[in-house]
């Protein structure tokens, strides 16, 4: 008897973790449909829309705002598209995560699944859009005679610690926003301010002129860890810092872990309130 139960319980944890993975592939395919169904322009909008974001910031801040541009912008349309598709990565990640346990509520009350696939699919699904704009990427560097270098094998340690963060940042949100509606609102007001404290279209050295608190609190955000991460495989070709890896994976880790607690005990709830 023994035997026979160490052997039925892999099994069962195989084809949860099958059943999971299918119903992920499926949940993002559904969402890639809506997204450019009925579009004339379709994937190529993924493609032109952070190179149309880019050119209006760089005319912009070119322009007017000169003095907003540090010593380390080699490159400002490069700078801006970069640092634009890495926190947009995490805008779309989390914000489509905060309302996915909601909007599957339907699903969730006929079928007997686990709740993390919703918020995990979301974010995959955004990663799914960021290859897309990683195209656009790649026609800025062609244009300005930029050729990447062997650092961008880099690139797929920063993405998988942008997901773990994104993924445990919408994890929380999906279940806080079950029982505090207010969280979907209040989610808007902080991307805003977060968008503004990490440098996209400014340079971090700007900071040294502030007040050491301001300085703290600028330099802590998660978010220049992971644009600085991308910025320095494929502006400054070189590799991440030890200190930009360690941060990344700090928060990477910590967003996680507070995710997972915060989801795993408020989950057997979600059915009373959606």
């Amino acid at each position: 008897m023994a035997t026979a139960n160490q052997n039925t319980v892999p099994v069962h944890a195989e084809s949860g973790l099958k059943k999971d993975i299918y119903i992920l592939k499926q949940l993002v395919g559904k969402d890639f449909k809506l997204k450019y169904r009925r579009s004339f322009l379709g994937v190529l909008w993924s493609v032109l829309n952070p190179l149309l974001m880019m050119i209006v910031m760089a005319a912009v801040f070119s322009t007017f705002f000169v003095g907003l541009r540090g010593e380390n912008i080699v490159n400002y349309p490069l700078y801006l598209i970069l640092g634009n598709i890495t926190f947009g990565l995490m805008n779309d990640a989390t914000s489509s995560s905060l309302t996915s346990i909601i909007g599957s509520s339907s699903l969730l009350k006929k079928v007997k699944i686990h709740r993390a696939v919703f918020p995990i699919q979301k974010v995959l699904f955004a990663l799914v859009n960021f290859f897309f704009s990683l195209i656009a990427v790649a026609i800025v560097m062609l244009w300005f005679r930029i050729m990447p270098t062997w650092h961008i094998i880099w690139l797929p340690v920063g993405l998988l610690l942008l997901m773990l963060f994104c993924m445990g940042v919408g994890l929380a949100l999906s279940a806080l926003s079950v029982f505090f509606r207010d969280v979907i609102h209040l989610w808007g007001v902080i991307m805003t301010a977060w968008t503004y404290a990490t440098p996209l279209f400014w340079d971090i050295a700007m900071i040294n002129g502030m007040g050491p608190l301001m300085q703290t609190i600028l330099r802590a955000n998660p978010m220049y860890a992971f644009v600085m991460f991308m910025r320095d495989i494929f502006l400054y070709q070189r590799s991440p810092s030890a200190a930009v890896l360690l941060s990344c994976a700090f928060w990477a880790i910590l967003a996680m872990v507070i995710g997972y607690l915060i989801f795993h005990k408020t989950e057997h709830k979600f059915i009373l309130y959606i």
